[in-house]
C-alpha cells in the first residue's frame, strides 16, 4: 500500500493497491499476449514500422486503455501500436523486404537510420535556431525558442511510460545520438537562468520528466526557490504519464515524495503547471488516473491539457467535446489543440487545416465557457506557434485568419495575417499570402533570423 500524504486543507488520498510497471518495445511483439490473435500480416508490418520508429508499451495501457473489440480503429490502439501506413509506401517495403530476406541487424538499423533521416527528425529549427550558449558554449539538452520560456531535457527523462506513435519528438527515441536533446547538467541550467531575467517560465520536457526518480528531478527544481530565481515564476513539467502511468502519481515508491515536491514548489511561491498530453476521452476514464489528477490538484498546482489533432485517434468534433468537457469535470485546463507537425509519420496522422478548423470549431459549439480555454487549431512552426482564427472572405477571396499566439519576435504574437484558402494544406509552409502579396509579413525577418542576422 501507498502511504497516505495529506496537506492542510488539501483532500487526503484514496489507496490504491501498488503495482508493478512491465513495458514491451520491438524486441517483445511477440512477448504481448493481446496482439497474438491478430493476423500474422499485420504482426509482420508492426515489427517493420517498429524497425523505424519507435515503440513501446506498458501493460497498464494494453489492459486498460484499449477496447480491444474496436481494434484496428480503437483510438489507443492507433496511438500506441505500429500501422504499415506510419512508413510512406518506399520506405515500408525497402524494409520489409530486409525483414523477409532475413537481414542482420545491422544492416536493418543501417536502412532505418537513411529512412528516418528523411522523416525530419528535428521540425521547427530546434537543433539549428533554438540552441542557446553559457559563457560561450552551447547548452545541451536546453531549448529557448521564446523570450519568456526555456525547455529543459533531463536525460534522466528521456523515455516515456509508452510512445506515442505520432511523437514530435520521436527522435529522442531511437537510440541515435545525432538526434538525441538531453542535458544532466543542473549547474548549468541554473546558471543560464540566473544570466536571463527575462525567462519566466521553466518547461521541464522531453521524452517524459516523470519517468525520472522523483531525487532527480528535486535537484533540478528545488533549487529554483532560491532568492536568485525569483524571475522564474513557473514551473511547467510536460508529461504524458497521467495518462500512460498514472500510477506515478499514487503508488510508485516514490510518487508520496514527488506530491510533496509539487506541494513544497507551490508553497514556495512558484506556479506549478502539469502540462498534461491527453488526445482521447478513453485516457481518463479509469480510477487511478482519475486519483492521479485528484492527488496532484490537492497540492495547489495545476494541470493543463494538451495534444494534437491526429487523423485515426480524434479527428472527429464529438470526441473532443467529450474530452474537453471530462477535463473541465476533473479541473483540467484545457490549453491547446495542436496540429500534427512536419515529422515523422505525419503522412499517416495529418489533417488539412481547413478540416482541423472545422473540427475545433463544431467542437467548441459543444461545450461550455470553461472549455473554450483550449487554443487552435495551433501549428507550432519555425516562426512561433501560429493559429487558425477562423476561415472567411474578403473581398472576395477565400482565406484563412491567422495570428501568432507565440512568435520568435515577440512582436509578431497577437498580429492577425491572412493566407489563400486550401483544401489540402497542412502546414505553414503549405499556405500562400493572400490578396496577392508575394510574402507573410514575418518571413524576412525569420529568414533573417534562420542566417544568424537578426
Amino acid at each position: 500500500m501507498n502511504s497516505i500524504v495529506t496537506f492542510p486543507n488539501r483532500i487526503p488520498v484514496q489507496e490504491f493497491e501498488e503495482r508493478r510497471f512491465k513495458v514491451f518495445t520491438d524486441r517483445q511483439l511477440d512477448k504481448i499476449e493481446a496482439i497474438q490473435n491478430l493476423p500474422e500480416e499485420t504482426l509482420f508490418e508492426m515489427k517493420v514500422v517498429a524497425s523505424v520508429l519507435p515503440f513501446r508499451v506498458n501493460e497498464y495501457v494494453i489492459n486498460e486503455l484499449i477496447n480491444w473489440d474496436k481494434v484496428p480503429n480503437d483510438p489507443i490502439y492507433q496511438l500506441v501500436f505500429p500501422q504499415k501506413g506510419m512508413l510512406r509506401d518506399e520506405h515500408y517495403e525497402r524494409m520489409a523486404a530486409l525483414h523477409r530476406e532475413g537481414a542482420d541487424k545491422k544492416e536493418i538499423q543501417a536502412v532505418a537510420k537513411e529512412i528516418r533521416d528523411e522523416l525530419n527528425p528535428h521540425p521547427a529549427g530546434q537543433m539549428e535556431m533554438n540552441m542557446p550558449e553559457l559563457d560561450g558554449e552551447v547548452l545541451d539538452g536546453v531549448q529557448h525558442k521564446y523570450r519568456e520560456t526555456v525547455l529543459f531535457f533531463p536525460s534522466q527523462g528521456q523515455t516515456c511510460h509508452s510512445y506515442c506513435t505520432f511523437c514530435f519528438r520521436w527522435a529522442q527515441f531511437v537510440g541515435d545520438k545525432d538526434l538525441k536533446m538531453a542535458s544532466t547538467d543542473a549547474e548549468k541550467l541554473h546558471g543560464y537562468l540566473q544570466e536571463h531575467t527575462e525567462v519566466t517560465d521553466l518547461l521541464v520536457t522531453g521524452g517524459d520528466p516523470m519517468v525520472m526518480k522523483t531525487k532527480n528531478l528535486v535537484q533540478y527544481l528545488e533549487p529554483l526557490l532560491q532568492p536568485e530565481f525569483d524571475h522564474i515564476q513557473t514551473i511547467r513539467i510536460g508529461t504524458k504519464a497521467l495518462t500512460f502511468w498514472p500510477y506515478r502519481f499514487v503508488t510508485d515508491k516514490d510518487a508520496d515524495e514527488l506530491i510533496e515536491l509539487f506541494a513544497k514548489l507551490v508553497d514556495g511561491g512558484k506556479h506549478v503547471a502539469i502540462m498534461a498530453h491527453y488526445n482521447h476521452w478513453q485516457e481518463i476514464t479509469t480510477d487511478i488516473a482519475e486519483e492521479a489528477i485528484r492527488r496532484i490538484r490537492a497540492t495547489g498546482a495545476e494541470i493543463r491539457a494538451q495534444g494534437p489533432l491526429i487523423k485515426h485517434v480524434n479527428d472527429n468534433a464529438d470526441d473532443w467535446a467529450k474530452l474537453w468537457k471530462k477535463e473541465v469535470k476533473l479541473g483540467i485546463i484545457p490549453y491547446y489543440m495542436f496540429v500534427e507537425r512536419d515529422t515523422g509519420a505525419k503522412n499517416y496522422f495529418e489533417v488539412p487545416l481547413a478540416e482541423a478548423y472545422h473540427i475545433y470549431r463544431e467542437a467548441m459549439k459543444q461545450v461550455s465557457g470553461l472549455a473554450r480555454t483550449a487554443r487552435g487549431p495551433s501549428m507550432s512552426a519555425g516562426p512561433g506557434k501560429v493559429e487558425v482564427q477562423g476561415i472567411t472572405e474578403i473581398k472576395g477571396e477565400k482565406v484563412f485568419v491567422l495570428r501568432f499566439l507565440q512568435g520568435r519576435n515577440p512582436d509578431w504574437v497577437q498580429r492577425p495575417f491572412f493566407a489563400k484558402y486550401s483544401e489540402t494544406a497542412t502546414w505553414l509552409h503549405e499556405l500562400e499570402p493572400a490578396f496577392g502579396e508575394e510574402k507573410f509579413f514575418f518571413e524576412d525577418e525569420f529568414e533573417a533570423m534562420k542566417q544568424g542576422k537578426a
